[in-house]
């Protein structure tokens, strides 16, 4: 009767908090598939644009059911590449530019990377995602909207960022800079058009 009466004592307990505790399922951190996952750059300027490809070293997404919740992705900066040229030397001396201190700087700073810090769900797989995104060795905060799709091995994150260059000490031909450049001049913004894949 004793054990009745201290069973029947933990229902009714149980029933006035609401039930059992539930134990908290622990977010899931995924990491990236280098091979998979892409960045493509766009850099525009007068007369025209440029794109290429910067590879990415490492990254995770942490989810919770299949929801954005943070992550992060680190780019081999030192290795990126010029794509819209096919021409060897051409691509050669872009390549080689970007490169510089004109640019990134690479021999200093070779890698480039952004950490979320918040994510705000906007929809059915769309969130808007802020974080801080480093370039030769400068933070700054950044926003932007992300896709997120998920199936039974892999899960997908989509984003466009759109990155004021002048913000990371990349002023080479800003009209914020200099005058009467005419139709040398470099738009400050570029684009890092981004796709990571991790499997689950």
């Amino acid at each position: 009767m004793f054990v009745f009466a201290l069973v029947g004592l933990w229902v009714n307990a149980a029933a006035i908090a609401g039930g059992p505790a539930k134990s908290k399922v622990a977010d899931k951190s995924l990491s990236v598939d280098t091979k998979a996952s892409k960045v493509v750059w766009v850099g525009k300027k007068v007369t025209g644009e440029h794109t290429g490809v910067v590879p990415i070293s490492s990254g995770t997404l942490i989810l919770d059911k299949d929801k954005l919740k943070g992550g992060n992705f680190v780019l081999d900066t030192k290795s990126l590449t010029v794509t819209d040229l096919t021409d060897n030397d051409s691509n050669g001396k872009l390549t080689g530019h970007l490169k510089s201190n004109d640019f990134f700087a690479v021999e200093k700073f070779p890698q480039s990377k952004l950490d979320i810090t918040s994510v705000t769900a906007k929809g059915a797989n769309v969130y808007d995602v802020t974080g801080k995104l480093t370039i030769k060795g400068i933070t700054n905060d950044i926003t932007f909207p992300v896709t997120v799709k998920a199936d039974g091995k892999t899960v997908a994150a989509t984003a466009k960022l759109t990155v004021d260059r002048t913000k990371y000490d990349i002023k080479f031909r800003s009209t914020n800079f200099f005058e009467n450049l005419g139709d040398k001049a470099i738009s400050n913004d570029f684009i890092l058009d981004v796709n990571l894949v991790a499997n689950k």
